[in-house]
């Protein structure tokens, strides 16, 4: 789970505004991973995700290639090849940076019509996102919507009831493009998004591997908009709940969740925990270097406890999922 653009600040004025408590304190390990560049001291989320997703530093605005735009095969794409199921919900367009990390390989995040077309043959068994127009608007004028169909998957958008799906592959499209705030009126897309996922992927006998980002976080950040903040960290955090929910109840699941870097550089200045009230001030409109936490539940959680870089986070699930763990499910 990521939380684009969340460092401690962002963390603690949810938590604030939440009255002094949050979903990700039920974590019973934390670190903090140093979120560089391969070309820069401040990362986007581009070359963040992918440290992630193929745990190679990469330069600012890849996805899914090294410093030296070599491919490597990502967690998702590992997880297939061992037979899991695989998701991603995230509350931007689904070729965003940090979702195209993991299943993408490109050398600019700009390329949303190529990344939209690896999406397509990635295998990817559910996902839920905006951008649609890069599948059935594109400029080549073929409609990848339709062809995702083609390939068996049921496709959806945000109006409609995720309960009427109980198996198979699915497509959500949230939105044309970029998909609105939840002060705009996007509502628990999310949380549905990433329940509808779960009942899906856990009927997968092997277990399965899902990215879900709380993206507008970041936004909040740019937007130096501290109720922004706020109300996108709270959606994420309920989400949060409801996936420790499911790992404590399956006992095998293994949840990290992080942030690709922090935004705004937001320091909280006052706040009134009991009226639930956060104020901050910011430093910057873009992205700051500082190291973010990292929180882990579940088998293999203690693994993430310290300081390393951001690289190490996919040392560390790929670790977690050694042979024999976590054992095949009957």
């Amino acid at each position: 789970m990521v939380g684009d653009g969340m460092g401690t600040a962002q963390i603690f004025a949810g938590l604030t505004a939440n009255k002094g408590t949050l979903n990700l304190a039920r974590c019973t390990a934390i670190g903090f991973q140093k979120t560089q560049a391969a070309d820069a001291f401040v990362t986007d989320s581009g070359a963040g995700a992918t440290a992630f997703a193929i745990g190679k530093k990469a330069k600012n605005g890849a996805i899914g290639v090294d410093a030296l735009e070599k491919p490597h095969p990502t967690l998702l794409e590992t997880a297939q090849k061992n037979g899991l199921g695989t998701g991603i919900v995230v509350t931007c367009s689904i070729t965003h940076a940090t979702p195209a990390s993991f299943y993408a390989h490109v050398p600019s995040r700009s390329q949303n019509e190529d990344i939209a077309a690896q999406l397509l043959t990635s295998g990817v068994d559910v996902f839920v996102g905006g951008g649609q127009k890069y599948f059935d608007a594109r400029a080549d004028g073929r409609n990848l919507v339709e062809a995702f169909k083609t390939k068996g998957y049921q496709v959806a958008d945000s109006t409609a009831d995720l309960d009427q799906f109980k198996s198979g592959k699915l497509a959500v499209f949230t939105a044309k493009g970029e998909p609105r705030s939840l002060s705009e009126g996007r509502g628990d897309v999310l949380l549905n998004g990433t329940q509808t996922a779960i009942r899906l992927l856990d009927q997968s006998k092997k277990g399965f591997f899902m990215l879900i980002e709380g993206s507008q976080i970041d936004w909040g950040g740019h937007a130096n908009k501290t109720s922004y903040i706020i109300s996108e960290m709270l959606d994420f955090d309920k989400t949060v709940g409801a996936v420790l929910d499911f790992a404590e109840k399956d006992g095998n699941t293994l949840v990290v969740i992080t942030a690709d870097h922090e935004t705004g550089g937001l320091a909280i200045t006052d706040g009134d925990m009991q009226a639930g009230q956060a104020e901050g001030k910011y430093v910057t409109k873009g992205h700051t270097g500082i190291m973010v936490p990292v929180f882990a539940y579940g088998p293999g959680a203690e693994a993430f406890i310290g300081i390393y870089e951001n690289t190490a986070i996919f040392d560390k699930i790929t670790a977690a999922y050694a042979p024999g763990f976590p054992a095949s499910r009957k």
